[in-house]
């Protein structure tokens, strides 16, 4: 499990902490230490995941919901599916599924798509979108990362799309809706990833984090 914290909705920086546990109802282990990164650049939204978050006794009437092109990152529970970044192969200490981030790959941010919120090989298909990210072209932002499967299964059109773990530009800029962290930092994450141990990244702030921990079953964050 991944667990990402930031101060409020609002908020761009914050904290990513690593727990591993070796069977479903035995105590989270912190792995490593914590971990500076970055949300959108508007904060947090709920987003649509794992556990449903549309509920009164996770979501107040106040908070935010993350939309298309909102700027904002998902807040909740959500599988990490797939690596990618621009070599050819992945690291030799890689466990996640790669994708290789050639000319023709691109996330489909047209909501219209039938491809939305899906990262395609424009060379294997025939597109139907206006939009989307050619993501072999965001400089240092996709040399490595993985996808967030926010809005995944099925995507709702307008939900928000295109959501990844990859290396910041920096500890004050927010991202689009992904988040991000040093490329140092990045690595042994990613390396850390085991698709056998069907690993899940956590992401609220602090304050609804503290309130749904008991009935998510989320580890102690550490002091600080």
């Amino acid at each position: 499990m991944l667990v990402v914290t930031t101060a409020d909705w609002n908020a761009i920086p914050g904290r990513l902490v690593r727990y591993e546990r070796t069977r479903p109802g035995k105590h989270w282990k912190q792995v490593g230490e914590p971990v500076a990164i970055v949300v959108g650049r508007n904060g947090l939204g709920w987003g649509i995941g794992l556990v449903a978050t549309d509920e009164a006794q996770v979501r107040d009437a106040a908070d935010p919901v993350k939309q298309e092109g909102d700027g904002k990152s998902p807040a909740g529970v959500f599988a990490i599916s797939t690596g990618f970044g621009y070599a050819a192969e992945k690291p030799a200490d890689w466990k996640m599924p790669y994708v290789s981030l050639t000319p023709t790959v691109e996330c489909v941010d047209d909501a219209a798509s039938k491809f939305y919120n899906r990262i395609v090989d424009r060379s294997s298909l025939s597109p139907d979108w206006h939009s989307s990210e050619h993501m072999s072209e965001a400089g240092i932002s996709y040399r490595w990362g993985a996808v967030i499967d926010h809005n995944a299964n099925p995507p709702v059109p307008g939900g928000g799309s295109c959501v990844f773990l990859h290396v910041w530009g920096g500890p004050a800029k927010g991202t689009a809706g992904c988040t991000a962290m040093a490329e140092e930092e990045l690595k042994p994450v990613l390396a850390w990833l085991d698709p056998t141990a069907s690993p899940i990244l956590v992401q609220a702030p602090i304050g609804p984090y503290k309130k749904l921990k008991k009935t998510w079953h989320l580890p102690k964050l550490p002091k600080g």
